[in-house]
């Protein structure tokens, strides 16, 4: 690499002047002050080189579907990912500063080991007070066709959605994002971060909002079985896993895929993409009534629209590192996958607004044997290396 006259030359100056310093302090018998450490360095893990957050390392199979999907990559135009962007949205992510009383951060709700959930029914918020919902994985959110976010799809997009927990005054109490963008900017760590990420020092919440989007769409899962399999016609498959899958794509797979073509539907929410359901499918939203209730005390989307209609529809989730997020539904009802799938074979309630993908009757009504064998097939979505790549995880020290 080559190295500037001026870069050089600085540098002598501040050798120079630091061996002059040193001699001062000799001739008046004192010991030299050193320089302070650098305060995002003594504070936070950083790598000198940030990490790659911005090339997207996709199998042949998935970049097939980008280019037959538009919508496939939310990424707006307006916040592309950067590595500086998506290492300070990592450090906002992590940090308890972004609540009220510095106790929570984003983090808290979304564990990387548990594939970004929290492991709880319902969250805990910064006060000790409980959400009345589960916490959301935070994978592949990239590849999230139907943009809007929350179990109600209440955030029109990532941007939106980010900012809304920290001004909630259950979950982390920043009802003023002017006093958060004050109590940041006086962090220490802060100012170079932002500067290397936006161009100046300027904390403001647009970039808070961006920062930690660009972060969040980082986050992707690509190295499961289900992944090899799909590049060796499913070789490595036990014969379980293999029955649970055909299983699978004639009974979920209708809403868990990115296509109606149920034959062809070998991406199974592969990417955090679900088909909408067929008579909300105008309006372009992941949701459905999945028949948990006969009457839903938490109305979902019909609450974010005010319309009875829509009451018990809530956003199809990824499917992605499903074995590692339990409890599962919007209200963490079911503690296992087995109990998941009893529920979908003789647990439907049928009411008015219960989605068409749903069997008419109780259920699927699977044998024994099929519910050993989706769970077995759920299971091939695992992927253990997002829940321990480091640049996912905390940078404080």
């Amino acid at each position: 690499m080559k190295i500037k006259k001026s870069t050089y030359v600085i540098a002598l100056i501040t050798v120079l002047g630091a061996i002059a310093a040193c001699k001062k302090g000799n001739d008046t018998g004192t010991t030299p002050t050193p320089p302070p450490d650098n305060p995002t360095s003594s504070i936070l893990n950083l790598p000198a080189t940030p990490f790659d957050y911005a090339t997207e390392k996709l199998p042949a199979y998935i970049e097939a579907i980008k280019s037959l999907s538009p919508d496939f990559d939310n990424t707006p135009a307006s916040n592309p990912i950067t590595n500086a962007g998506a290492t300070l949205g990592r450090v906002l992510f992590y940090d308890k500063a972004l609540s009220l009383n510095n106790t929570t951060s984003c983090s808290s709700c979304h564990l990387q080991a548990k594939a970004f959930t929290d492991g709880l029914a319902v969250s805990k918020g910064f006060n000790g007070q409980f959400t009345t919902r589960s916490s959301m994985s935070t994978i592949n959110l990239r590849h999230n066709a139907n943009k809007t976010m929350f179990w109600d799809l209440r955030a029109k997009d990532l941007e939106e959605q980010v900012l809304m927990p920290i001004q909630n005054q259950v979950e982390m109490g920043m009802t003023d994002l002017h006093a958060l963008e004050t109590k940041l900017s006086q962090l220490s760590y802060y100012p170079s971060l932002f500067k290397d990420a936006f161009g100046t020092t300027d904390v403001t919440s647009d970039r808070i909002s961006k920062a930690l989007a660009q972060f969040l769409r980082s986050i992707y899962s690509l190295n499961s079985k289900y992944d090899v399999g799909m590049g060796n016609n499913f070789a490595n498959f036990s014969a379980s896993e293999s029955a649970g899958k055909a299983i699978f794509m004639r009974t979920c797979g209708f809403c868990h895929s990115n296509t109606e073509d149920i034959s062809s539907a070998d991406f199974v929410s592969l990417l955090n993409i679900s088909v909408t359901s067929k008579h909300i499918s105008a309006l372009g939203l992941g949701a459905l009534n999945n028949g948990l209730d006969e009457i839903p005390t938490d109305r979902g989307f019909g609450a974010t629209i005010n319309d009875h209609a829509f009451d018990g529809l809530f956003k199809m989730t990824t499917l992605r590192n499903i074995e590692l997020t339990a409890p599962y539904m919007h209200d963490g009802r079911f503690k296992t996958l087995e109990e998941v799938v009893n529920f979908y074979s003789e647990g439907i309630k049928h009411t008015a607004n219960t989605s068409i993908q749903i069997p008419p009757g109780a259920g699927f009504q699977f044998s024994a044997s099929d519910k050993a064998n989706l769970v077995a097939f759920l299971k091939t979505l695992t992927d253990n290396t997002v829940t321990t790549d480091v640049k996912y995880s905390s940078p404080f020290k």
